[in-house]
């Protein structure tokens, strides 16, 4: 008989790995290893990495090698590299935008409406006075068409699939496509326009506002009293706005993007239906403004289009959204940004196209072109609309301001910390964060002070922020994607990326001859 042999007691022996073989330190996803809420020491060596294995070594397997699953994978090479370029810029643990990785779709669509509706939405009725009925509603559908097309190009540009490198700034993704210096020369100007100009505009919105609440909360007692001036009004919001820029992050400010998104969706839907119940105006006209000479007309049709472009602000915070997200390899950020972005956006069309459409019928050419349907609202309904309605509307105007300014602002602070991380390779503590904060918030007073006048720029501001939301994105993709070349993507992101150019500088010269041809009341220092 043959003999039995006991296999388990039989020691199994495996062939011996290479001495130049070894294992990688770290195995995981790459999406995991560069993220910044792993760690709070982000200048760890290759040293110290193989120090922390030695040290939290798992118990040995019982099962024996020949059966064990190898070790590597095809991740292996990228995840070194990851690895690697993620120790060069360790600076995302300290950065506000950063520092918190527990966003998901809610926070994303908190953040998006609250950036994505604004008081820039009042004034496309203007739009329309000059492209009429038909070419306006067909200009902000495309716009809306097309910027949501460049919001998802982002959305899928956010992190890299091939090294695990996630871009949570604009200019990050910018320097990755066309390098540092020409990011700088094409991005820099237009990102700082957006962040900074809009919160100097927030802040002569909301002190405005304030104002006018005021009044009207007041009645005829405020003239028993010696009420405000402006600027003090501007101060008050600038204040207000400074206490609350104290949250760390981005994801801290959840809650108050919430709010601010509410407040928005609820200011635009008062304003459009008083609008509407009130019925059109007397002597209400619809024919489009023709101006005295062709290059008039022409040069004021681009100045409406600009006036379209700028509602649809905001592309240069969704990487900074999406960035606020975790990420792995089996669930990438991009999918719960989609569904946040998605839903940010249907709430912003159930906006902005009934207070295009609906302010237009109820004003036409009689809207007012400074301030648009909020100064329209104050103008003409002051005396058959109630107090109540009046002063709920200027309250979410101003809560909405003070929100949209932490999210705007976060981009400036989290600039000035990461300028002072570069340098001192150390996180700013909490005294010097709140200094940055309260710096930022007062210059942009100050020159909200000193040019009360640029909420009247919407359309040179739109012609210049233009490429930022319609043309860049489709550039980078087609730098980083790289696309076949004459494929549908290829043709199609070339020819918009193209057409936003030249309509940035097209838009960009009719508002400056729309200024200089009929002049807009430039008091400096006299809001």
């Amino acid at each position: 008989m043959d003999e039995v042999v006991d296999i388990s007691s039989t020691p199994t022996t495996s062939p011996r790995r290479p001495a130049s073989v070894s294992s990688p330190p770290i195995s995981a996803p790459p999406s995991q290893i560069h993220s910044p809420s792993l760690t709070r020491s982000p200048f760890l060596s290759t040293e110290d990495l193989a120090q922390t294995e030695i040290t939290n070594k798992t118990p040995k397997s019982s099962t024996p090698k020949a059966f064990r699953t190898p070790r590597f994978t095809p991740l292996g090479s990228p995840i070194r590299r990851a690895l690697h370029l993620t120790r060069l810029d360790p600076r995302d643990a300290w950065l506000p935008l950063t520092e918190s990785r527990n966003g998901n779709a809610y926070y994303a669509a908190f953040h998006t409406l609250c950036s994505g509706i604004g008081i820039q939405a009042l004034v496309l009725p203007v739009a329309l006075t000059i492209l009429g009925w038909t070419w306006g509603i067909i200009s902000l559908t495309l716009a809306f068409i097309w910027q949501l097309y460049t919001l998802y190009l982002l959305v899928e540009l956010h992190e890299s699939t091939e090294t695990g490198l996630r871009y949570s700034r604009y200019m990050q993704l910018c320097s990755e496509a066309f390098g540092d210096r020409l990011a700088v020369l094409l991005a820099g100007l237009p990102i700082m326009d957006l962040s900074a100009g809009t919160c100097v505009a927030l802040i002569i919105i909301g002190g405005s506002t304030s104002k006018m609440f005021y009044d009207i909360v007041c009645g005829a007692t405020c003239a028993a009293h010696q009420p405000l001036t402006s600027v003090e009004w501007f101060l008050v919001f600038t204040t207000a706005a400074v206490v609350l820029s104290q949250l760390p992050n981005l994801n801290s400010v959840a809650g108050v993007s919430l709010i601010g998104a509410i407040t928005a969706i609820g200011y635009c839907t008062l304003i459009w239906v008083v609008s509407v119940a009130e019925g059109r105006l007397p002597g209400v006209s619809y024919k489009p403004v023709k101006e005295k000479t062709q290059i008039a007309q022409v040069f004021g049709v681009l100045n409406a289009l600009g006036i379209v472009s700028f509602a649809f602000r905001g592309h240069n915070l969704i990487l900074e959204i999406q960035g606020t997200m975790p990420s792995s390899e089996k669930h990438p950020s991009r999918v719960p940004m989609r569904k946040g972005v998605t839903l940010a956006y249907i709430l912003v069309a159930m906006c902005i196209f009934p207070i295009t459409i609906g302010g237009y019928w109820a004003y036409g050419q009689m809207i007012p072109p400074n301030g648009g349907m909020l100064t329209a609202l104050y103008t003409f309904h002051t005396r058959d609309t109630s107090r109540f309605i009046l002063g709920l509307t200027s309250l979410f105007v101003i809560i909405s301001s003070l929100s949209s300014f932490q999210i705007y602002g976060m981009t400036l602070f989290d600039f000035m910390e990461s300028w002072y991380v570069k340098r001192k390779k150390q996180p700013c503590s909490w005294w010097l964060r709140a200094g940055f904060r309260t710096v930022v918030g007062y210059l942009c007073f100050f020159a909200a002070v000193a040019t009360p006048f640029l909420s009247t720029l919407a359309g040179l501001v739109g012609g210049i922020a233009l490429p930022i939301t319609l043309a860049y994105p489709c550039f980078m993709w087609v730098k980083i994607k790289k696309p076949k070349m004459y494929s549908l993507m290829w043709c199609l992101n070339w020819g918009l990326g193209i057409l936003g150019m030249t309509l940035s500088g097209f838009l960009t010269a009719a508002g400056i001859y729309v200024i200089i041809e009929t002049g807009i009341e430039v008091q400096f220092f006299k809001p």
